[in-house]
């Protein structure tokens, strides 16, 4: 496994045996789910031989089995020892997970600017993430929203119409304040690929339309300027390809046009190429609809076209969509708004509800040569509709 890995599990070892030696009572806490899917604290006392990772097993072997865990169960896991908390807070077991290509992915939507939840869709489970502390200004404000690794950034303004952005660890469940782009935005389009992000266009704090474009690195939580786009574009959507970066519609400058083409931007190069007419549905979107509902699943594009309640799928031979089915039954948007269209892993997942109802519903389909057909993942009572939805893979 990894030799420097294991040096740190003994370190951890040795200073946890030494701080429980002082202190027997040791103990700690750790979110966890409970089998009612309510959130709890669960305190475990810890002793000296809490501290073995599992006995009877070597440290490779023990790592091993921890990286083949859901890591919905990382919460009790962290709780039983220092040893599993630090291994898990420190992101450790991530980034090894990411290595060896162990990635499973959640779900995360806001019904309001405050209160963010995730979907665990390999179990059916519902966690409620800590509220953001923001003030009222942040809730009023338009928000993007944009998951890399184990963060989830939400971007928004507050009482001085300063543009911030709150930043949630998935290994520490906490909300802090994130690094600041180096040119704010708001409606811009932006994907992640792996511990890297970007985003690109949007509108700059005047109301100005933007080409330029930016790198996220999660290692090093700081923003690189990239090369800016061929044209400028608001309220444009964006998804990785093929290992390239994609962004897709939008409005110009002028405040009017709807935009049918796309840019592709070459990690490699860093170059952007211009695809003319990739996004002709534009054209026939209202100027105060969403912006496109796009997902990419196994290097392929879908879009919901929500002027037809239509998916079409991308030809990339022919520059051309087909229509691959409809929406999920009694599901509405208010314009694209209101709704979620997402890739998790292998399948397409839509959120949203029937207008005016009380029940929000998760559905999925995993893309084949089949037709499409939508299957219920799950159902949450709700009196509002979804305002954001992103994907966290780690």
């Amino acid at each position: 496994m990894s030799k420097q890995l294991g040096k740190q599990v003994r370190d951890l070892k040795e200073d946890e045996e030494k701080k429980n030696k002082e202190d027997p009572k040791n103990a700690i806490s750790f979110h966890v789910h409970s089998k009612d899917n309510r959130n709890c604290k669960l305190r475990v006392g810890v002793n000296p031989d809490s501290s073995l990772l599992i006995r009877q097993l070597d440290q490779d072997i023990a790592i091993h089995c921890l990286l083949l865990l859901s890591r919905s169960d990382y919460g009790s896991i962290a709780a039983l020892n220092k040893t599993f908390q630090s291994l898990i807070r420190t992101g450790q077991l991530y980034q090894l997970r990411r290595k060896m290509g162990i990635v499973e992915h959640w779900i995360y939507f806001s019904r309001d600017s405050f209160q963010w939840e995730a979907f665990d869709p390999n179990r059916g489970r519902w966690m409620n993430l800590p509220r953001i502390t923001c003030d009222a200004s942040f809730m009023l404000s338009y928000n993007d929203s944009l998951a890399i690794g184990t963060e989830l950034l939400v971007f928004g303004t507050d009482n001085s119409m300063a543009c911030i952005i709150y930043k949630y660890s998935h290994l520490t469940n906490t909300w802090s304040i994130g690094s600041m782009l180096n040119t704010p935005r708001c409606l811009f389009g932006s994907a992640s690929l792996g511990e890297i992000a970007i985003v690109a266009g949007g509108l700059d704090l005047r109301g100005n339309i933007l080409s330029s474009a930016e790198l996220y690195n999660l290692d090093t939580g700081k923003w690189e300027t990239l090369p800016s786009m061929k044209k400028a574009r608001r309220k444009c959507s964006a998804v990785f390809m093929d290992e390239k970066f994609y962004v897709i519609g939008g409005m110009s400058d002028d405040n009017i046009t709807h935009l049918t083409c796309g840019e592709e931007f070459d990690l490699k190069t860093r170059e952007w190429r211009e695809i003319p007419n990739i996004f002709p549905i534009g054209s026939t979107l209202p100027s105060f609809g969403s912006p496109p509902l796009i997902a990419v699943v196994k290097n392929v594009l879908y879009v919901a076209d929500y002027a037809q309640q239509e998916v079409k799928k991308y030809v990339k031979e022919n520059n051309s969509w087909v229509t691959i089915g409809r929406f999920p039954e009694q599901v509405s948007s208010m314009n694209g708004w209101g709704v979620g269209f997402r890739a998790c892993g292998d399948m397409l997942v839509f959120l949203g509800g029937p207008d005016r109802g009380r029940m929000m519903k998760i559905n999925a389909w995993v893309p084949n040569d089949g037709a499409l057909q939508w299957n219920l993942l799950g159902t949450k009572e709700s009196w509002s509709f979804v305002h954001y939805c992103t994907v966290m893979g780690c």
